[in-house]
């Protein structure tokens, strides 16, 4: 019987868009990405069925910083004073003091930052345990390794159980809702690098895991091919907004047509309706804007 539960928060009424992981050992307790604080009640509604509550947590592992993964941790740290928060010393700065975070994820939604997100409370310092990757964790009797996994974010962590040799991803593998057809990128802005992505694939292999954890949504099999059928189509995704903004007359109009692609490709593995779960899900102009950046970036840096 495995130790680690999925805890679907729901998010904005969307069943299996954010999964936060419960782990339990040795009568310790913590979860890995619990969220946004949007999705806090639903989060202790999921503990309360579990016969538990936020007081009897031990610890949350962040993979990163992004408010659809962490959002809820100051909530939960208010709610449990004792509870340690596990972060990368790049994220940590914003998880003290999320105004610049906040500041930025407003310029993407201007309009539904509350509504999507909640309230993000900052987290003590003192709470806060500093992570750079190459850690080994102990939670109760469980081992959890720790990695640096860069690409989708520059404070990105994976975090891999030995015990039941799963691997905690976050964003590193992509989009795939419980195990379908079809795995897509999470590329925002500002600090995607497909360079640096590739050495968090291979760190991530080199543990050999069983199964990939992902936040989006549940448990990936087969994690080789997984991984080998992501990098397909990052690669493919930044070949694609690369070739569009080449011939747009505007970023805007670059945008609207690399969705519009996307998203047929999508419908056609997937079908309407679960395509534009995936799509909501994955937040595919943010995705251009995160490749469109990083293609001027390497413009500049080459020039």
């Amino acid at each position: 019987m495995s130790d680690i539960t999925i805890l679907d928060t729901n998010w904005v009424g969307r069943p299996h868009s954010v999964a936060a992981a419960l782990l339990e050992s040795g009568g310790h307790r913590a979860i890995i990405d619990p969220g946004p604080e949007s999705t806090y009640t639903t989060l202790r509604e999921r503990l309360h069925s579990r016969g538990l509550s936020v007081a009897q947590l031990d610890a949350i592992f962040l993979t990163h910083i992004h408010l659809d993964h962490a959002g809820a941790s100051g909530s939960l740290v208010r709610d449990n004073s004792r509870l340690v928060v596990y972060v990368h010393k790049l994220g940590a700065p914003h998880i003290i003091d999320p105004a610049k975070l906040l500041a930025s994820a407003a310029r993407l939604w201007p309009d539904t930052l509350h509504q999507l997100f909640g309230e993000t409370l900052p987290v003590p310092k003192e709470n806060l345990r500093i992570l750079e990757g190459g850690e080994t964790l102990t939670l109760g009797t469980r081992k959890l390794e720790v990695a640096y996994t860069p690409g989708h974010a520059s404070h990105h962590v994976s975090y891999f159980d030995t015990a039941e040799s799963v691997a905690f991803v976050g964003d590193t593998t992509g989009i795939r809702i419980d195990n379908g057809p079809y795995i897509l990128p999470a590329t925002p802005p500002p600090d995607i690098s497909l360079e640096i992505w590739e050495n968090s694939f291979a760190a991530i292999l080199a543990w050999r895991p069983a199964r990939l954890f992902l936040t989006h949504f549940g448990y990936a099999e087969k994690p080789a091919e997984h991984i080998a059928e992501f990098r397909r189509r990052l690669h493919r995704w930044r070949e694609l907004a690369a070739e569009i903004l080449r011939s747009a007359r505007s970023e805007a109009e670059a945008k609207k047509t690399f969705v519009a692609r996307a998203q047929a490709e999508m419908q056609e593995r997937l079908g309407t309706e679960e395509a534009d779960h995936h799509a909501f899900t994955a937040g595919l102009d943010l995705s251009f804007l995160g490749l469109a950046r990083y293609l001027r970036k390497r413009a500049e840096a080459t020039a």
